[in-house]
């Protein structure tokens, strides 16, 4: 199992953006898709996009879909979550996930977390005046 790394959270105005960054401290992510996934404390886990192992498919919830891009990067452990146009509802801890059971297409995002997975600690977004 890798190990993963949440980056590139903080504090920005309306409008403003970010570029969130999974990184996998040891190993690659390419074995898998990786997902993306944002909690409000209190709220349920949101998934909000994910690509697919071969980088083929992507996909966007309504909420974040025109705004959010998720892309990987020039080398294997790395995937980005680019947010712009980020509003006060926006605000939650970010999380990126990667495992067997993730599964994306250009038309849904299905996860069955299983043994194998892996996930990070978070980053903080917070969008404020």
């Amino acid at each position: 199992q890798v190990q993963l790394v949440e980056s590139g959270g903080g504090l920005v105005q309306p409008g403003g953006s970010l570029r969130l960054s999974c990184t996998a401290s040891s190993g690659t992510l390419d074995f898998y898709a990786v997902g993306w996934f944002r909690q409000v404390a209190g709220k349920e886990r949101e998934k909000i996009s994910c690509i697919s192992a071969n980088a083929g498919s992507t996909y966007y919830e309504e909420s974040v879909k025109g705004r959010f891009t998720v892309s990987r990067g020039s080398t294997k452990n790395i995937v980005y979550l680019e947010m712009n146009n980020l509003k006060p509802d926006d605000t939650a801890t970010y999380y990126c996930e990667t495992d067997p059971g993730l599964m994306c297409t250009a038309r849904g995002f299905n996860y069955t977390r299983t043994d194998c997975g892996s996930w990070g600690q978070g980053t903080q977004v917070t969008v404020s005046e």
